[in-house]
């Protein structure tokens, strides 16, 4: 069995069971104890030093199943075959951890250390956009320098250049992203086309399921009301809200989800619900039946982005690492694993000689049109993403 054939348990696959209320998206004063706000810092009140050209170390964290895994294992333990290959080229040693199973959690794992300008014993680490910006906003993430990353600057994808919270990648650098959409089983329901069918069909009452992360399901919802997920204020949020609460009261809903709707759409218990663009590439290899559908909506775009946290002292290390990762044909490798959007620009024409197969697959290389249709979420100040988290939790019954 390929590993693009291997059952979903990588980067989506940890049900959120932290409460959303306590997420905090990209504010500054959540999830820290008796209401005491995140402490911000700044690169003159924390500083950091490089120790990188005496110590050939790194010392990464990543989501599980992120990367690209050998079929078989060495002295019992599993091959990662690019990041051997960094190793081998570079010198530097990589300790690699697959201990960021949602981005909250983990979260709270460093605010401690982060928030106080201490250590948090890791040099790299992955997280998804409004995550990242949360502590890059905070002032917890070490500039990088753009001379050592030629290859990021070269290749990384244009549509993913300039976030709003990082407008020059100055503090971040996609490692993989994803498309938000959605699914269904073609032998259960007939095609779903757009969210207003996902909440508004008569035959799939009881029969969808929605995502639990506030981000992707109120994006839509600030569509369907015709707002902009990138830019919208308090009277249009409310309004979104009221959709998805009046939606969650009619039993239009069934329930909302980690990945685990996976399983459920898989087997036929639901007929069709929001879903990732890599957990479908999954299914579909083995269930012809599974479509994904861009929305008539749009889609929600998202990536999981690499950070060098404060007084992390390999920095130059960390910069070799994402420099390296940024050639198209190690690129296309780790594509051909993970099954996400590659942020690399011609790693589709190196996977030709990786796995043709995958060449045209639009989930992976999403062409010009499909990406002209996505949208990102705003990034959240600290008071909104208080009062925009209690909100959805409410709305969904967390």
């Amino acid at each position: 069995m390929s590993p693009r054939h291997q059952p979903v348990v990588g980067r989506r696959a940890v049900l959120r069971g932290v409460s959303l209320s306590a997420l905090g998206l990209a504010g500054g004063g959540l999830l820290t104890g008796c209401g005491i706000p995140a402490a911000k810092q700044s690169e003159g009140s924390c500083v950091s030093t490089d120790l990188s050209a005496e110590q050939k170390t790194l010392l990464f964290s990543n989501w599980p199943s992120y990367m690209d895994e050998s079929e078989e294992k060495v002295n019992g333990k599993t091959v990662l075959p690019t990041l051997e290959e960094f190793q081998s080229r570079s010198g530097i040693q990589v300790t690699y951890t697959t201990d960021v199973n949602d981005n909250a959690e983990f979260y709270a794992k460093v605010r401690d250390q982060l928030g106080s300008c201490q250590p948090c014993g890791r040099d790299l680490f992955a997280l998804t956009d409004w995550m990242a910006a949360r502590m890059i906003g905070l002032g917890w993430i070490q500039k990088l320098d753009h001379a050592k990353i030629p290859n990021v600057d070269a290749h990384l994808l244009e549509q993913l250049k300039a976030p709003s919270w990082d407008p020059q990648r100055d503090h971040s650098v996609p490692w993989q992203t994803g498309l938000t959409g959605i699914a269904y089983n073609a032998k259960v329901t007939s095609a779903v086309g757009s969210f207003a069918d996902l909440l508004n069909r008569d035959d799939l009452k009881g029969r969808i399921t929605l995502l639990s992360e506030m981000p992707d399901t109120m994006g839509f919802m600030l569509r369907l009301v015709g707002a902009d997920p990138a830019k919208f204020n308090d009277a249009e949020w409310s309004k979104a809200l009221e959709l998805l609460q009046d939606k969650v009261a009619s039993g239009q809903i069934r329930r909302f989800t980690g990945n685990d709707y996976v399983q459920d759409l898989n087997a036929g218990n639901i007929a069709a619900c929001e879903a990732w663009s890599g957990d479908v590439i999954a299914m579909q290899a083995d269930n012809a039946d599974i479509k994904f559908v861009v929305p008539e909506e749009g889609l929600s775009l998202w990536s999981d982005n690499l950070l060098v946290p404060n007084k992390a002292v390999h920095k130059a290390n960390a910069e070799a690492l994402m420099n390296y990762y940024y050639d198209p044909e190690v690129a296309a490798t780790l594509a051909a694993w993970v099954n996400y959007i590659c942020p690399v620009e011609g790693a589709q024409q190196a996977m030709e000689a990786i796995d043709p197969e995958l060449v045209e697959d639009p989930l992976i290389f999403p062409d010009e049109a499909t990406l002209a249709k996505t949208f990102h979420f705003m990034a959240l100040d600290s008071a909104q993403a208080k009062l925009y988290e209690s909100d959805f939790n409410l709305a969904i019954g967390g």
